[in-house]
């Protein structure tokens, strides 16, 4: 989401203009959140397109970080079920095993009385039963056999139980971080919006411009994809080209970072992490001079932002707020890695 308005001429020049967020620059934008909608800073429109830059990069940051919470709470989900399931399972064996040892119960009484072991654990509380080995000597091999399965199986139905309250517990906390996360990126944006507001007619129409017509550029020259599915995940990359940036999305309508490399890659049937920090990692790194289409470029120190290289010195990718999926030089900004996937 940084702002990419004055990319270098040359594609491959790393040493592109960035903004990086310094001590300083922190405090100047945390105290951007209370100043006046219509207050330009000490500076002028330079400062403040500098101050817009700088927001945007926190609140691509803080995308990120809401992309990963989000990603995991999906696991979570999925990982509560599964326990569940797993319990109603072992609570069904459970009702099984005592349904039989109800029938030995049953024919005892019928013959003349109940074993006080079968009565016992029949009284609704096995647990203390199972307890007293001693008393399996009571019972045929059969009973002995069932009651030893019920003892495990009461273990496995306490600690799948334990491990679905876990996970519930652990998808609380992922869920106020979500909510946590998107409040930064909101006030982050708001900020920005209202920085922007206040400035001239005519600079905020130069900023927009930023934004280019999503033309495409001369991708002729240099290798081709690496793979088929590289092939594949490009052209979808591209016929993004003109949708919007949306924080926390990843298609089709609209689109943050690392949500447009992981749909263009879904569309070639390759299954992405969520996160540019994560998608740094999925594949084999190679050096920027041995970039070919599909290639994954990731920037800044940290991999906030990631890019698809699509050939001649260019990437697509989806900027930040108000800016559309366009192409830009891959040395836009300081670049972390080139991943291949």
């Amino acid at each position: 989401m940084a702002s990419h308005r004055r990319p270098s001429a040359s594609g491959f020049d790393r040493g592109a203009r960035v903004t990086l967020l310094s001590a300083a620059a922190a405090t100047a934008a945390a105290a951007l959140g209370t100043a006046p909608a219509g207050a330009d800073p000490a500076g002028g429109p330079a400062a403040t397109r500098a101050q817009v830059d700088r927001l945007y990069e926190q609140a691509e940051k803080a995308t990120e970080r809401y992309n990963e919470a989000g990603e995991h709470a999906d696991e979570l989900r999925a990982q509560v079920a599964r326990a569940r399931d797993r319990a109603a399972r072992g609570q069904e064996d459970i009702n099984r095993m005592r349904d039989t040892l109800g029938s030995v119960a049953g024919a005892q009484y019928r013959s003349g009385g109940v074993d006080p072991a079968l009565a016992l654990l029949l009284s609704g509380d096995p647990d203390t039963y199972l307890d007293r080995a001693a008393v399996l000597d009571r019972l045929g091999d059969r009973e002995a056999a069932v009651l030893s399965d019920l003892r495990r199986a009461q273990r496995r139905l306490g600690q799948e139980r334990a491990e679905a309250a876990r996970k519930l517990s652990e998808l609380e906390r992922t869920r106020s971080a979500l909510a946590r996360h998107k409040r930064t990126v909101e006030a982050k944006l708001a900020t920005a919006e209202r920085l922007l507001a206040s400035l001239p007619a005519s600079e905020r129409a130069a900023y927009g411009r930023a934004s280019r017509s999503g033309r495409i550029p001369d991708l002729s020259g240099g290798a081709g994809p690496s793979s088929a599915r590289a092939a594949a995940a490009v052209a979808a990359a591209q016929s993004a080209v003109g949708r919007p940036y949306v924080w926390g999305a990843n298609g089709p309508s609209g689109f943050d970072c690392s949500g447009l490399t992981q749909w263009s890659y879904a569309q070639a049937g390759v299954g992405l992490p969520r996160t540019s920090q994560a998608q740094r990692y999925a594949g084999q790194q190679v050096p920027l001079s041995q970039a070919r289409p599909g290639d994954l470029v990731t920037y800044r120190s940290d991999a906030s932002h990631v890019a698809m290289y699509v050939g001649n010195g260019q990437v697509v990718h989806a900027p930040y707020p108000g800016a559309a999926v366009r192409y830009d030089p891959v040395g836009m900004m300081p670049i972390a890695s080139v991943t291949r996937p």
